[in-house]
Protein backbone atom coordinates (compact mmCIF):
# COMPACT_ATOMS: atom_id res chain seq x y z
CA UNK A 1 0.00 0.00 0.00
CA UNK A 2 2.93 2.30 0.49
CA UNK A 3 4.06 4.67 3.14
CA UNK A 4 1.54 7.49 3.67
CA UNK A 5 4.04 10.12 4.71
CA UNK A 6 5.85 12.32 2.23
CA UNK A 7 9.56 11.59 2.03
CA UNK A 8 11.74 14.64 2.39
CA UNK A 9 15.45 15.22 2.37
CA UNK A 10 17.13 15.18 5.75
CA UNK A 11 19.65 17.72 4.50
CA UNK A 12 19.88 20.91 2.53
CA UNK A 13 21.94 21.06 -0.63
CA UNK A 14 24.21 24.05 -1.30
CA UNK A 15 22.53 27.03 -2.93
CA UNK A 16 25.17 27.26 -5.64
CA UNK A 17 26.48 23.89 -6.88
CA UNK A 18 29.83 24.95 -8.39
CA UNK A 19 31.57 27.27 -5.93
CA UNK A 20 35.21 26.28 -6.04
CA UNK A 21 36.05 27.23 -2.45
CA UNK A 22 33.17 25.17 -1.00
CA UNK A 23 34.04 22.20 -3.20
CA UNK A 24 37.66 22.27 -2.01
CA UNK A 25 36.62 22.48 1.65
CA UNK A 26 34.15 19.62 1.27
CA UNK A 27 36.72 17.48 -0.55
CA UNK A 28 39.24 17.99 2.28
CA UNK A 29 36.62 17.12 4.90
CA UNK A 30 35.54 14.04 2.92
CA UNK A 31 39.15 12.81 2.74
CA UNK A 32 39.83 13.54 6.41
CA UNK A 33 36.75 11.64 7.63
CA UNK A 34 36.61 8.97 4.89
CA UNK A 35 33.21 10.04 3.59
CA UNK A 36 31.90 8.49 0.38
CA UNK A 37 30.04 11.54 -0.92
CA UNK A 38 29.26 15.16 -0.14
CA UNK A 39 25.74 14.24 0.97
CA UNK A 40 27.18 12.94 4.26
CA UNK A 41 28.74 16.36 4.89
CA UNK A 42 25.47 18.11 4.04
CA UNK A 43 23.56 15.86 6.46
CA UNK A 44 25.97 16.63 9.30
CA UNK A 45 25.79 20.34 8.49
CA UNK A 46 21.98 20.21 8.58
CA UNK A 47 22.00 18.51 11.99
CA UNK A 48 24.37 21.14 13.41
CA UNK A 49 22.29 23.91 11.83
CA UNK A 50 19.16 22.55 13.56
CA UNK A 51 20.94 22.54 16.92
CA UNK A 52 22.16 26.09 16.37
CA UNK A 53 18.74 27.30 15.20
CA UNK A 54 17.15 25.82 18.31
CA UNK A 55 19.75 27.49 20.52
CA UNK A 56 19.16 30.88 18.87
CA UNK A 57 15.41 30.62 19.38
CA UNK A 58 15.87 29.52 23.01
CA UNK A 59 18.20 32.46 23.70
CA UNK A 60 15.46 34.89 22.74
CA UNK A 61 12.55 33.12 24.46
CA UNK A 62 11.72 33.06 28.16
CA UNK A 63 9.42 31.08 30.42
CA UNK A 64 9.14 27.60 31.89
CA UNK A 65 8.78 25.85 28.55
CA UNK A 66 11.83 27.58 27.12
CA UNK A 67 13.90 26.67 30.17
CA UNK A 68 12.81 23.03 29.88
CA UNK A 69 13.67 22.92 26.16
CA UNK A 70 17.03 24.58 26.90
CA UNK A 71 17.89 21.87 29.46
CA UNK A 72 16.79 19.13 27.04
CA UNK A 73 18.92 20.53 24.21
CA UNK A 74 22.00 20.94 26.39
CA UNK A 75 21.62 17.48 27.96
CA UNK A 76 21.25 15.89 24.53
CA UNK A 77 24.39 17.62 23.26
CA UNK A 78 26.27 16.60 26.43
CA UNK A 79 25.12 12.98 26.05
CA UNK A 80 26.27 12.89 22.43
CA UNK A 81 29.60 14.40 23.44
CA UNK A 82 29.37 17.58 21.38
CA UNK A 83 29.28 19.90 24.37
CA UNK A 84 30.88 19.98 27.81
CA UNK A 85 29.51 23.22 29.20
CA UNK A 86 25.95 24.32 29.87
CA UNK A 87 25.73 27.50 27.81
CA UNK A 88 23.80 28.14 24.63
CA UNK A 89 26.65 30.31 23.32
CA UNK A 90 28.78 27.17 23.02
CA UNK A 91 26.06 25.55 20.91
CA UNK A 92 26.43 28.41 18.44
CA UNK A 93 30.15 27.62 18.11
CA UNK A 94 29.56 24.01 17.01
CA UNK A 95 30.89 23.06 13.59
CA UNK A 96 30.19 20.26 11.15
CA UNK A 97 33.53 18.68 12.01
CA UNK A 98 32.50 18.43 15.68
CA UNK A 99 29.65 16.14 14.65
CA UNK A 100 31.79 14.20 12.16
CA UNK A 101 34.19 13.42 15.03
CA UNK A 102 31.33 11.62 16.83
CA UNK A 103 30.61 9.21 13.95
CA UNK A 104 31.28 5.52 14.56
CA UNK A 105 33.64 5.35 11.59
CA UNK A 106 35.80 8.16 12.97
CA UNK A 107 35.86 6.81 16.51
CA UNK A 108 36.88 3.31 15.33
CA UNK A 109 39.82 4.91 13.52
CA UNK A 110 40.76 7.27 16.39
CA UNK A 111 40.75 4.36 18.88
CA UNK A 112 43.29 2.54 16.71
CA UNK A 113 41.01 -0.36 15.81
CA UNK A 114 41.65 0.36 12.12
CA UNK A 115 44.79 1.46 10.30
CA UNK A 116 43.03 3.97 8.03
CA UNK A 117 39.75 5.87 8.09
CA UNK A 118 38.56 3.92 5.04
CA UNK A 119 39.41 0.62 6.70
CA UNK A 120 37.34 1.75 9.68
CA UNK A 121 34.39 2.30 7.33
CA UNK A 122 34.89 -1.16 5.85
CA UNK A 123 34.99 -2.77 9.30
CA UNK A 124 31.72 -1.07 10.20
CA UNK A 125 29.99 -1.96 6.92
CA UNK A 126 31.16 -5.59 7.12
CA UNK A 127 29.64 -5.88 10.61
CA UNK A 128 32.93 -6.32 12.50
CA UNK A 129 32.26 -3.53 15.02
CA UNK A 130 30.33 -3.90 18.26
CA UNK A 131 28.95 -0.99 20.27
CA UNK A 132 28.21 -2.49 23.64
CA UNK A 133 26.68 -5.88 22.81
CA UNK A 134 25.15 -4.85 19.48
CA UNK A 135 26.63 -5.04 16.00
CA UNK A 136 26.35 -1.65 14.31
CA UNK A 137 26.85 -1.50 10.56
CA UNK A 138 26.16 2.20 10.00
CA UNK A 139 29.32 4.33 9.64
CA UNK A 140 27.36 7.53 10.36
CA UNK A 141 26.04 6.20 13.69
CA UNK A 142 26.51 8.97 16.27
CA UNK A 143 28.25 7.46 19.29
CA UNK A 144 27.23 8.76 22.70
CA UNK A 145 29.95 9.70 25.17
CA UNK A 146 29.09 6.83 27.52
CA UNK A 147 29.24 4.20 24.77
CA UNK A 148 32.64 5.25 23.42
CA UNK A 149 34.58 2.89 25.72
CA UNK A 150 32.46 -0.12 24.75
CA UNK A 151 33.37 0.01 21.03
CA UNK A 152 35.34 -3.05 19.97
CA UNK A 153 35.92 -5.38 17.06
CA UNK A 154 34.05 -8.67 16.84
CA UNK A 155 36.22 -11.71 17.52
Amino acid sequence: MGDPRKHRRKYERPQHPWKEERIKQETEIAKKYGLVNKREIWKAKSIIDRFRKGARSLMSSTGEGAEKRRKELLSRLNRIGLLDSNSLEDVLRLTTEDLLERRLQTIVYRKGLADTIKQARQFVLHRHVLVGDRIVDVPSYIVEKGMEDSIRLKK
